[in-house]
């Protein structure tokens, strides 16, 4: 009889994932309408401090859209990060020693006491796990620093794209509670026209109550989820670390906070608010790669 392997049905939600991006356009094209086209586009050409806002506003839209939509593509399409092939604690080893010349001073790496790398064995994947790699059962394989699997990009969230998301997490919200706001007018006069069948054509009633209700929603999710990984960022842990964290008496991977921010956004402070990393930090932070992970000093076996 054979064994079914209940893991392989998670890769089902893939496909959950592609009608999230869909959805994703749609909740887009809705607030463009809505913002855009039918609340603040028209006050253009009124003139004076109502034309000066509107421009305000619609700018600050699209560099938010702009800004959203690149980290958005960027989570979406960068690899988080997977175990090289054949990947074994000798041949690490090797690789860290012919590159240690290379390498700035920093806190001491994740090594054992005969200065090999830790690691376990993935038996799904048939392939050693660096420090910090988990087996995603979405993507089934083993992905570098894995904080989630996110359904709304049908990718892992890694060491190699958490920065893009974090962006997307932050634009999106800073995107969705503006949209809230400025729409706040229209909402309410929504009730009066609908009530009074006058005003704006059933159509757009709808567009401007969808985007705003939509939009208050995501609003307010998302701020919970801006805090739950602002505080993960600052503490250098990832969402399937945080129980682990919990039974440690002090997490061997928080080296203070600017470092821990560093850890991820790199130290190119230029680049912090951009989905993009300077070779200099890729070179020059093994974190970035997700196979190497300085601990604290106080912590070095």
């Amino acid at each position: 009889m054979e064994v079914i392997n209940p893991f392989k049905l998670c890769s089902g939600l893939k496909f959950l994932g592609y009608f999230m991006i869909v959805l994703v356009f749609a909740i887009v094209a809705v607030s463009y309408d809505a913002v855009v086209v039918l609340t603040w586009g028209p006050k253009l050409l009124v003139g004076g401090f109502d034309s000066f806002l509107a421009f305000s506003i619609i700018i600050l839209f699209h560099v938010l859209l702009l800004l959203l939509s690149w980290s958005y593509f960027m989570v979406l399409l960068e690899d988080p990060g997977s175990v090289p092939e054949n990947w074994t604690l000798a041949s690490e080893a090797e690789n860290m020693e012919a590159g240690s010349s290379s390498l700035p001073e920093q806190a001491p790496m994740d090594l054992d006491g005969a200065g090999r790398r830790p690691t376990t064995y993935c038996r799904r994947c048939q392939n050693g796990k660096p420090p910090r790699c988990h087996h995603c059962s979405v993507c089934q394989r083993c992905v570098l620093k894995m904080d989630h699997h996110c359904i709304w990009v049908v990718n892992c969230v890694g060491a190699r794209n958490y920065k893009f998301f974090l962006l997307f997490l932050l634009y999106t919200f800073l995107e969705t509670t503006m949209d809230t706001l400025v729409l706040l007018p229209s909402f309410i006069k929504f009730f009066d026209e609908a009530k009074s069948h006058t005003g704006s054509s059933p159509a757009n009633l709808v567009i401007l109550f969808l985007a705003f209700v939509l939009n208050l929603a995501f609003a307010l999710s998302l701020l919970c989820f801006v805090v739950m990984h602002a505080s993960l960022l600052m503490s250098n842990t990832t969402s399937v670390e945080v129980h682990e964290k919990r039974r440690a008496s002090q997490w061997k991977y928080d080296l203070g906070k600017k470092k821990n921010f560093e850890q991820v956004f790199g130290t190119k402070a230029a680049l912090w608010l951009f989905p993009l990393f300077s070779k200099e930090d890729l070179e020059k932070i093994p974190a970035l790669r997700g196979l190497e992970f300085p601990i604290r000093s106080d912590m070095e076996a």
